[in-house]
């Protein structure tokens, strides 16, 4: 594979981004995919905290009223939980959308890289709703901007706190542990902090001890989410200071103020771990599942040199001889997968936002959970995980089979000649065996299959 000649624009499209398209603009360089990042910017359309936060104190009165046996309540309640649910397959519908409609794809796939990296998820549909606020409140505005701010940005945020279970912990010597009522509810969690430094910032190796994450759970105990309160720091629960995190003191004024929650992040973002940690991520995302050093370190070092800027690492990964030279190294993830195949299919997002209900899950929600991906629901903290073997399975591989032989032919009643399909999915890329098995195929359906579920459009 290293031999074959590929140009620019399809390497970039297919390893950086989420694969060729008919609606592809070429020729392109670096400059014009960093450019197109700023695509992946907030959407005005998406639910944002402030109206979930009314949604959650609507539906909580209502349960109030169906305890007091109101019977039109109950019926209130049911039509609340249906909208809030049609929100948030209108949130999945619209982040398969912008993924299609991104002309290269580079800054949705980021998007997707850093959701993941600090992941939330899964829960009641009105935490599933916050998943998406998240991403659009905390992710969005910070990929090409510096790591200090995406990353307060993400641990402050509502869904992350409810994710790692932040608004049970409160500081043992707070005001709010002092109070009788409040002695059963007592308690430090470890959650946030222990992930903050092990999966977002210095790394599970990284030369940190368990007092650390302790000292910073106190430090954190102000952060809580409550709809009933429009703010995210409680100085009621914060344990009363300094605490020491990696030889630092904080919060030396009394409580621990918001201010030195900011504080600890900058310094955890600006730690010589957390530039390799976040390099060596970078690289197994979107160049191979063992990157060599050397690109490691470039990366590290233009971290470390920008104080965190994102964009200057985007800038050292688009123009990376290491994609070439591990082209198709890595497996697309189901979503990835799923995404590439409809670009490919010339399906556009406004078609996919058209879709009904039932058949937004039966073409894509419950076949992405058959392959293994599980919309809004990763199997933990760390995330998706990044390793070919783990989508490379014999349930996951025949579940994109199935998909590449019934759903095409749904979404798009006249399918497109397979060997034009070919050269749209893969341009110049794909192998001799590919494009000898193609035109052989009885009808255009197995063709369409053939393209889509071949090694070659698995593998980025």
């Amino acid at each position: 594979m290293g031999s074959l000649m590929i140009s620019y624009p399809e390497l970039a499209t297919i390893r950086l981004g989420y694969g060729l398209s008919s609606h592809m603009v070429q020729p392109f360089g670096p400059d014009e995919i960093l450019a197109a990042i700023h695509q992946a910017g907030p959407d005005g359309d998406t639910v944002n905290m402030e109206q979930l936060r009314k949604l959650q104190l609507r539906t909580a009165k209502l349960r109030q009223r169906i305890k007091l046996g109101e019977k039109r309540a109950r019926e209130a309640y049911t039509t609340e939980r249906q909208y809030i649910v049609q929100l948030v397959r209108k949130e999945m519908q619209r982040r398969f959308a912008r993924a299609i409609d991104d002309p290269i794809g580079f800054g949705e796939r980021l998007v997707q890289f850093w959701a993941d990296h600090f992941t939330v998820g899964g829960g009641p549909p009105h935490q599933r709703l916050m998943t998406a606020c998240y991403v659009n409140e905390a992710i969005r505005p910070h990929i090409t901007g510096n790591f200090a701010d995406l990353m307060f940005a993400a641990e402050t945020h509502p869904s992350m706190l409810i994710y790692l279970n932040q608004n049970s912990s409160i500081g043992p010597n707070s005001r709010a542990a002092q109070k009788a009522q409040e002695k059963r509810h007592t308690g430090l969690n470890e959650n946030l902090a222990r992930e903050m430094i092990e999966l977002h910032s210095l790394g599970v190796g990284a030369d940190y001890t368990q007092k650390d994450v302790r000292q910073l759970a106190k430090l954190l105990t102000g952060l809580t989410y409550r709809a009933m309160r429009d703010e995210l720091f409680n100085a009621n629960r914060a344990e009363p200071g300094p605490e020491i995190v990696l030889g630092k003191h904080y919060g030396e004024h009394g409580a621990a103020r918001l201010s030195d929650i900011r504080a600890v992040i900058t310094d955890l973002a600006r730690h010589p771990d957390t530039a390799q940690h976040l390099a060596r991520k970078l690289a197994i995302h979107f160049v191979t599942d063992q990157p060599p050093q050397s690109l490691v370190d470039r990366l590290a070092r233009v971290y470390a040199d920008t104080d965190g800027d994102l964009n200057a690492m985007n800038t050292e990964l688009v123009e990376a001889p290491e994609l070439t030279a591990f082209f198709r190294h890595k497996i697309r993830q189901p979503f990835d997968f799923m995404v590439a195949s409809l670009r490919s299919l010339g399906v556009t997002g406004n078609e996919i936002m058209a879709l009904k209900p039932r058949q937004f899950h039966g073409w894509l929600t419950y076949p992405l959970a058959k392959m293994g991906q599980q919309w809004g629901n990763p199997p933990g903290p760390d995330g998706w995980p990044e390793s070919g073997e783990n989508w490379v399975t014999p349930q996951g591989i025949a579940a994109r089979i199935d998909w590449a032989m019934r759903i095409p032919i749904k979404l798009r009643k006249n399918l497109p000649d397979p060997r034009q399909l070919l050269q749209v999915a893969l341009g110049d890329t794909a192998s001799e065996a590919l494009q000898w098995a193609v035109p052989k195929a009885e009808t255009a359906r197995d063709g369409v299959a053939i393209v889509l579920a071949s090694a070659d459009f698995n593998r980025r």
